[in-house]
Order: C-alpha cells, then sequence, then structure tokens
C-alpha cells in the first residue's frame, strides 16, 4: 500500500472519498439538538431523523444518470465540480432558518455526492486495475473510516456548543479543490478497452453479478445506518444525553471500519470473496444483536465496533468483485448503479425502522436488522464464493 501513498493521483482520491463520510453521519451526535431547536415543526422527529439520510435519497436518484453523464463530461471535471457544491450545500446548514429549508439543503447536498462517488469511482476503475485495484480499494476505506473517525470525534466536540456547529465541517470540500486539480488527470484514452486487459470483456453474467451486488449493498446499509440515524436517540432514551457520548459511539464504527480494511487484502487472500462477505454481514448481526441487549455505554461501543466491522469488510468486496466482472465500457454506469444501491439503502434505513420502533422500541428493530443482516451473510457466501475463477451460480 506505501506505494499507492507515493502516487499523486491515489492520494487526491483518498482525500476526496474523505468527504463521503461527511455526507450523513457528522450531524448525527447534534440530531436530538436540532430536533428539539425545530420542535415546533410538524413531524419534526421523523424530520429530523431525514436530515441524515435525505442526501442518499437525492444520491440515489441522481447516481444513474451521473453515471452516464460521466464518461462524457470527464470524470475529473464531475469530481471538481462535486467537492465545489459539497462545501457550498453542507455548510448551508450553518444559517438555514427554518428545517424544511434545511432538508432542503441536504438534497442538494446528495447531488455533489452523487458527483463525488460516482467520479470517483470511475477514476478508480480507470487508474488502477487487478490487484492494485483491490489494495487501492481497502486503503480507500480505511481512509474514509479514519477521516470520518477525525471529523466526527470533531463534530461531538462543536455539538456541545452547537447542534448546528458541525455543519461548518463540510467546509473541507472547499479546501480540497486545489488539491485534486492539480494531483488528478483525465485519462485521454480507454487504452484498456480494446479487450487488452483482461477484464475488459467482463465475465459471463455481469449482469446478474451486478444485480446480486445491488442488493447485498442496499441490505448492508439499509442496517448499517440505524447506528447514525438512531444512536443518538437510543443513548437518550437510556438516559446518556451528551452528544459526545453518541459520537463515541460513530467514532468506534468508523475506527473499526478502518481497522479492518486495513487488513482486508490479507483477510480477502485467507477467506475468498464469499468468506469476507459473510464475515462482514456475520459481524453487522452480531453487533446489532449485542446492541439490543446492553444499556452500558462501554457494552454499546463494543457493539459499534462490531458494526462498524461489516462494512469495512463488505463495501470493498462488492465494489472490486463488481468492477471486476463489469465490462470496461459499462463501468461509468455500474459506478452510477453501485452509488445508487449504496445510498437507496441509507435513505430507507430510518423509513424501515420507524415503524419498528413505534411499534416494539429499539429492541424490536434491532433484532430485525441483526436477523436481515444474517440473511446477507448466507446469500453472500452462496451466490460470490469462488468456484474455478468465477462466480458461484445461485
Amino acid at each position: 500500500m506505501g506505494s499507492l501513498l507515493k502516487d499523486r493521483r491515489a492520494v487526491a482520491l483518498l482525500l476526496a472519498a474523505t468527504l463521503t463520510v461527511m455526507s450523513n453521519a457528522i450531524i448525527s451526535p447534534g440530531l436530538p439538538g436540532i430536533a428539539a431547536y425545530f420542535a415546533a415543526t410538524p413531524n419534526a422527529e421523523l424530520l429530523t431523523r431525514l436530515l441524515i439520510t435525505a442526501p442518499s435519497l437525492t444520491v440515489a436518484v441522481i447516481a444513474p444518470f451521473a453515471g452516464l453523464l460521466v464518461d462524457r463530461v470527464g470524470r475529473k471535471a464531475m469530481l471538481i465540480a462535486g467537492a465545489a457544491l459539497f462545501g457550498l450545500a453542507g455548510s448551508a446548514g450553518l444559517w438555514a432558518p427554518t428545517l424544511p429549508v434545511l432538508l432542503a439543503t441536504r438534497l442538494i447536498l446528495g447531488v455533489s455526492v452523487a458527483m463525488l462517488m460516482t467520479a470517483m469511482t470511475a477514476l478508480v476503475a480507470q487508474y488502477f486495475h487487478g490487484p492494485e485495484r483491490g489494495r487501492f480499494m481497502g486503503l480507500q476505506m480505511s481512509f474514509i473510516n479514519f477521516g470520518g473517525l477525525i471529523f466526527i470525534a470533531t463534530a461531538g466536540q462543536l455539538a456541545n456548543h452547537s447542534s448546528f456547529y458541525p455543519f461548518a465541517l463540510y467546509l473541507t470540500g472547499l479546501i480540497y479543490l486545489p488539491i485534486l486539480y492539480l494531483c488528478l488527470d483525465e485519462p485521454k484514452s480507454h487504452s484498456h478497452e480494446d479487450g487488452s486487459h483482461p477484464t475488459a470483456q467482463g465475465q459471463d453474467g455481469w449482469q446478474t453479478v451486478l444485480a446480486l451486488a445491488l442488493a447485498l449493498l442496499a441490505l448492508t446499509f439499509a442496517t448499517f445506518y440505524i447506528l447514525p440515524t438512531q444512536i443518538a436517540f437510543y443513548l437518550r432514551e437510556l438516559g446518556h444525553t451528551d452528544p459526545s457520548t453518541a459520537a463515541m459511539m460513530m467514532v468506534c464504527v468508523t475506527f473499526a471500519a478502518g481497522a479492518v480494511a486495513m487488513v482486508y487484502p490479507r483477510l480477502r487472500a485467507v477467506l475468498g470473496r464469499g468468506g469476507v462477505l459473510g464475515a462482514g454481514f456475520f459481524m453487522l448481526a452480531a453487533g446489532f444483536l449485542m446492541i439490543s441487549y446492553v444499556q452500558l455505554v462501554p457494552m454499546i461501543a463494543a457493539a459499534s465496533l462490531l458494526v462498524g466491522m461489516g462494512p469495512g469488510l463488505i463495501v470493498p468486496t462488492l465494489l472490486n468483485s463488481t468492477l471486476d466482472a463489469v465490462p470496461m465500457r459499462h463501468h461509468g454506469m455500474a459506478s452510477g448503479a453501485l452509488t445508487f444501491s449504496l445510498f437507496i439503502g441509507q435513505f430507507i434505513s430510518p423509513i424501515l425502522t420507524q415503524p419498528l420502533i413505534a411499534a416494539g422500541g429499539f429492541h424490536l428493530a434491532f433484532l430485525v436488522f441483526a436477523a436481515a443482516a444474517l440473511l446477507g451473510a448466507v446469500l453472500a457466501v452462496a451466490i460470490f464464493r469462488e468456484r474455478n475463477g468465477g462466480f458461484a451460480r445461485a
């Protein structure tokens, strides 16, 4: 991985990747305070939770079109434009006068995230190939999560002063602009698309592989995003009202995901594709099962570590396996589809969770999604295990 850090393009993409973790979870510690501030607004409880996942809705709508557009307007141009819009729309939470206006700025933020995610995935597919791409994706997950650790910990401290101060951290998108402009270059040709590269033509049945990967990504993030959308409220119900406590849980999540991503290449080699995916879903299930029964902060923190490890294994495996399977001429489309799936899972998480909480409390919601993650583990092992170098047939 050290050689990747000497590549200015890799460094620029790794920094850009740290923005994506801020799109949602960074305001999580301040949610109860925001809900209290806008308490007079109808449906304030649900709308406040949707502030976390509203960008995901826009990403889900925009990403497929961004995936088709990125090859035409240029990957670098789209990435830079996305970073600029990210800084402007994200920081708008500092001045938004009403909850509906604040929600609207979060939807605009989602446009920027769709641009960032799609352009980054397409650039990674163009710059790196084979095992090098796998190493980069593991390193990317580490940067995303360790960057998130810093940003979310900072957000927790800022939320102690004002629930709205964490929105200032989105200005990082503007700070990154000169780095992205100077370090990235637009691929001038699709030299690997002429069939000379082993994966240029893709694999037989790649459409099925893509569809299954999309379903598993959506399941992963519908489950995972219970934590950033609900943990502050769950802790408050248990009597832990300090915003920094909720921030600490998100720090545990991002630390765990970053740490497991650092050893991802070794785990991938030992466990195989299906084994890594199964382990990731099993950790998600174990984490939420544990959270549903414990009330002490250290035990909830331990469960959060398990939850964080799940996506740290699942995301790079699904992305890399899908890009390997899909022909290079369709990488833009696949990038948009994967981005859509990831963020639609985030968006529907509170919509699915709130009725469960209303019916049986947090305990029921955590148990239901733990069971869903176990189902994901079974499907992942059955579908993605290697067999003669290819995909298993369900």
